[in-house]
């Protein structure tokens, strides 16, 4: 699976497969799958890795299910979900808005989608369904590795790898490695295509200004009326510019910040990590390094400043990150080496929590009960209910955990 023009020879799986996920407590380790957050869970779709076997392939992860995750108690519960269910896919875009989940585009089978998908993460009746949306107005081409904003009840996509799509604001670039060996040639774009969720109806954003060049596995991110941009795949570099759109007035702003700046990269993740930075992770150098830097961008000083962090011996290329509202931002799964090598790709599980912000009272306070259990055993009954419910759950995590 790569950031540009290699795709993967991936098979779809439909059941959980032999010697993975732990006896179904954790999801299978993956990469290229997506995740949401409504701020307290986070949760998890898609992806491929690899098969167990002597010779090894990649398959994709089941599609009717979704991995949601604690953020509060680190636990994870597998969900089956029903209804009109995408197809299982690497490179999808998705996004949570009022506790819906959008999906669209992606790679699957047969190649690229740009189908679009909801799934209603807390129905009345407790079933996940999928919907399948029939947009109105002209869709982006069918494309993978694209970026995602979200202002004022609307979703913003932009760039990716797909096949042609003609448009008159945008650049579409052929990748003439892609004429030989598919049915259909694909290439990089810097479209940006407006998509509203009180109609479903797609549009195209004229904009001014210097826009970015034509990315794939680039990262974005929202902080107010902006979406950010920065790094990705052109061609056979591998970039590491900032953008900003400002959705108010459709300008492009390209940012020269001061100092020090991350290496160009792609198949990493860029967060909000507040009103006025960002948080960068991980990715894949121009000559095919996996990275385990973390970085934050602060919007007020205009500079990058090296973030210190505990899992600096763990790279991660194409995972997915969520920032909870404890002001923490979980990283999960990816692949702790080269994709593109010839052997055994390192695909994760894991997750890792960055502390960006100060912990809460309440998050202290629960963290000191739980150290001291046993001095406090006969005094927890007079905590009130939700917190009680929460130090049992984090009680038997840890016990599931300790004795795993």
């Amino acid at each position: 699976m790569a950031d540009g023009n290699e795709e993967p020879q991936a098979e779809s799986e439909e059941e959980d497969s032999p010697g993975g996920a732990a006896s179904a407590r954790v999801p299978a380790e993956r990469s290229g799958h997506v995740a949401v957050t409504d701020g307290r869970r986070m949760f998890v779709w898609g992806g491929y890795k690899n098969a167990p076997a002597t010779e090894f392939y990649d398959f994709y992860l089941p599609r009717d299910e979704i991995w949601v995750y604690a953020m509060d108690n680190g636990i994870w519960q597998k969900v089956k979900t029903g209804g009109n269910v995408p197809p299982s896919m690497s490179g999808s875009c998705a996004v949570c808005v009022d506790k819906v989940l959008y999906l669209f585009g992606g790679h699957h089978a047969h190649g690229n989608t740009n189908q679009f998908y909801m799934l209603n993460l807390s129905p009345r009746d407790g079933d996940l369904l999928w919907e399948k949306v029939e947009c109105k107005g002209t869709p982006p081409s069918p494309k993978d590795k694209l970026g995602v904003w979200v202002y004022k009840n609307k979703l913003f996509y932009f760039g990716g790898y797909g096949y042609y799509q003609e448009d008159s604001v945008g650049t579409f670039e052929f990748d003439e490695t892609s004429f030989a060996n598919a049915s259909l040639p694909r290439g990089w774009n810097n479209h940006v295509h407006i998509l509203s969720l009180e109609n479903f109806t797609w549009s195209r954003a004229i904009t001014t200004g210097k826009s970015p060049s034509p990315r794939a596995a680039h990262a974005c991110a929202t902080i107010g009326n902006r979406g950010y941009v920065f790094g990705g795949r052109y061609r056979d570099s591998r970039i590491n510019d900032l953008y900003y759109l400002n959705f108010d007035t459709w300008e492009w702003h390209e940012v020269i910040a001061q100092g020090a700046n991350p290496v160009g990269r792609s198949w990493h993740s860029l967060t909000q990590a507040s009103s006025h930075s960002l948080f960068l992770f991980g990715g894949f150098t121009t000559e095919k390094q996996p990275l385990s830097d973390a970085w934050i961008y602060n919007l007020s000083t205009n500079e990058w400043i090296p973030f210190k962090n505990n899992h600096s011996e763990k790279p991660r290329l194409w995972h997915t990150a969520c920032a909870s509202k404890e002001g923490e931002i979980f990283v999960f799964g990816g692949c702790a080496n080269n994709l593109l090598a010839h052997e055994k790709a390192a695909h994760s599980n894991e997750v890792l929590i960055f502390p960006i912000q100060p912990k809460s009272l309440v998050r202290l306070c629960l963290e000191a009960v739980i150290s001291f259990r046993d001095m406090l055993a006969n005094s927890l009954d007079h905590l009130p209910k939700h917190l009680l419910l929460n130090i049992h759950q984090r009680f038997a995590n840890s016990n599931k955990t300790s004795g795993s």
